[in-house]
């Protein structure tokens, strides 16, 4: 089965933290990118809501995101870890792409594009992003 999700985690992932909200290099292409690689990207975060929603907005008015990023699905969740049966009942419909292993449900290892932890000094050069990005390229073709 060939995920058509892509599941996104916001701070350590795409920003610093939902404090400095600094944009990681190379945000606006990875997400105009992934965006045509699946059917849907939905935040799959700790960041509340209403927070997320202020952040994508104001990515959008920095330049550091496209201009339909603050429209896509927040994902409710409860627990421990990020079960992505809350972002689709079908597992295998969906990848999460996260910096913290530690949130990976039990059992979803398989699904898990991990990526390197975005943390201060926050280097202009960080290439977390296009690492992610070679890696979903990557699982993506060995599920064709």
């Amino acid at each position: 089965m060939k995920p058509t999700i892509l599941a996104l985690d916001l701070e350590g992932t795409l920003i610093s933290n939902a404090i400095s909200q600094f944009p990681r290099p190379g945000l606006y292409q990875f997400l105009v990118e992934v965006e045509t690689m699946f059917d849907q990207l939905v935040m799959l975060t700790t960041v509340p809501r209403d927070r997320f929603y202020s952040i994508a907005e104001l990515l959008v008015l920095e330049g550091a995101a496209p201009i339909w990023f603050p429209a896509i699905t927040y994902t409710n969740w409860y627990g421990s870890t990020k079960d992505l049966r809350f972002v689709s009942p079908r597992l295998g419909d969906a990848l999460l792409l996260d910096d913290h292993g530690a949130y990976v449900h039990s059992g979803q290892e398989h699904l898990w594009v991990e990526i390197p932890l975005f943390a201060s000094p926050y280097s202009a050069e960080d290439d977390g992003l296009n690492l992610a990005r070679q890696e979903l390229i990557l699982r993506l073709e060995r599920l064709n």
